[in-house]
């Protein structure tokens, strides 16, 4: 175990700054994005900088390319936050400027160039805060590029700063492609009737929403906590997509549950909410091997490949009955 002394400052919106609870010592928006010094500078030895291998599979500058048939594109390089646990946070904030549009030419080339690439993410930093101008622009050339299927974008804009999706916005993601969008969001608290209105421009204009959420201890780490979210974005017609295994980035060990915790949530989630509500829990393998899922098993083999199942309840049951 180390000590990091350059813990990243505090960066976070107007909106967040009036959901942060400052009277309330584990207000669950507050331990997201107020500075604990004691906390973020103990580096533990399994902690690393680039914890999920984005150097290891970027291959020319704005592209991270770890799937076959899918690429990030990063036009942006910071966000309007600063998300204590980001699995990205020694890196983007020092990346603050867009792509150039040599740049981004070079990485849309990358992309025309490989005609396995069916879906181009593009993440961040905050990829929905790139200039209306460039971002019409990125939309225009991928509609054009025969081989894309779907556009993805991952954003934490309609959390974090709904005020900034407006009309533009909308009428410059709904081109030729399809195109999903996947919100990230973390607790309940963050679902103000702004976030609402936000996301009803979205989904009114005929574009998907999914989400992403970090398991992070304190919070959202009780099933009370993860029921009360997945519900209340399935009400704001936002699909629970994945539920993030905290990543190992330098001084996040305190934001970490172990995998047999965040299984546990699983369980307790299953049977007593809704199947809508579920996201996958999953765990991006440290180094850039990518996402697999990680929940539960519900199915076990003796040695006589015999198969018994458990339920919800947690009672189990031999497949097919005898």
């Amino acid at each position: 175990m180390n000590n990091k002394t350059d813990v990243l400052k505090n960066k976070f919106t107007k909106k967040i700054e009036e959901i942060i609870d400052y009277d309330r010592p584990n207000d669950p928006v507050s331990l997201q994005f107020l500075t604990d010094i004691e906390k973020e500078s103990i580096i533990l030895k399994e902690e690393i900088s680039d914890p999920i291998g984005d150097d290891r599979c970027s291959k020319i500058k704005g592209i991270i390319h770890r799937y076959p048939d899918r690429v990030l594109l990063i036009p942006k390089g910071d966000c309007l936050v600063t998300c204590r646990f980001c699995f990205r946070k020694w890196k983007l904030p020092h990346e603050k400027t867009e792509l150039t549009y040599e740049e981004l030419e070079g990485a849309l080339d990358y992309i025309r160039s490989d005609p396995q690439i069916w879906e181009v993410v593009l993440s961040g930093g905050e990829p929905l805060a790139t200039s209306e101008e460039k971002l019409e622009y990125i939309f225009k050339q991928l509609n054009n590029i025969p081989h894309i299927g779907v556009i993805r974008i991952h954003t934490r804009l309609p959390i974090v700063a709904p005020e900034l999706v407006t009309e533009k916005t909308i009428k410059i993601l709904k081109k030729n492609k399809p195109v999903f969008i996947v919100i990230h969001c973390n607790n309940e608290k963050e679902i103000t009737d702004d976030v609402k209105k936000c996301c009803d421009l979205f989904v009114d204009s005929g574009i998907p929403l999914l989400s992403q959420t970090a398991l992070l201890k304190g919070v959202n780490s009780e099933a009370e906590d993860l029921e009360a979210l997945f519900r209340k974005l399935i009400t704001i017609r936002v699909k629970p997509y994945y539920l993030h295994h905290c990543d190992l980035v330098e001084g996040t060990g305190h934001f970490r549950t172990t995998i047999k915790e965040g299984q546990a949530l699983m369980r307790k989630l299953r049977g007593n909410v809704s199947g809508i509500c579920q996201p996958t829990y999953v765990l991006d393998i440290p180094n850039g091997y990518g996402k697999v899922p990680i929940g539960p098993d519900y199915v076990s083999f003796d040695a006589n490949e015999l198969i018994t199942v458990m339920d919800y309840a947690g009672t189990q049951h031999q497949y097919p009955p005898q």
